[in-house]
C-alpha cells in the first residue's frame, strides 16, 4: 500500500498563525511528529480520528488536545488536504 502525501492548504497555514502562540508550537510539534505520520499511512481510522456527518466532500477530523485538524482525503491520487485547524 502506498503512502499519502499531504498537502497544507493557505486557509489551514493561516488558521495555523490564527492560534495563539503558546499552543502553537506544540500542536506544531504533534502535527508533524504523530498526525502526519498516522495519517500517511491511513487517514481514515486512528485513535484521533474521526469521519465527520454531513460534509461533501467527506471530511475528517484529527484532535489534539482541545483543536481540531480538519482534511480531506483524495484516494485516487493518493492526497490529504489539510484544510483547517479550529479551537473546539
Amino acid at each position: 500500500m502506498s503512502k499519502y502525501k499531504i498537502f497544507e492548504t493557505d486557509q489551514f497555514i493561516s488558521d495555523l498563525h490564527s492560534v495563539p502562540k503558546q499552543f502553537r508550537n506544540t500542536i506544531e510539534k504533534k502535527i508533524h511528529q504523530y498526525m502526519y505520520k498516522q495519517i500517511v499511512d491511513n487517514p481514515f481510522y486512528g485513535k484521533n480520528i474521526k469521519k465527520l456527518k454531513g460534509f461533501k466532500p467527506e471530511t475528517w477530523r484529527y484532535r489534539i488536545g482541545n483543536y481540531r485538524l480538519f482534511y480531506e482525503i483524495d484516494n485516487s491520487r493518493k492526497i490529504i488536504f489539510i484544510i483547517a485547524i479550529d479551537d473546539r
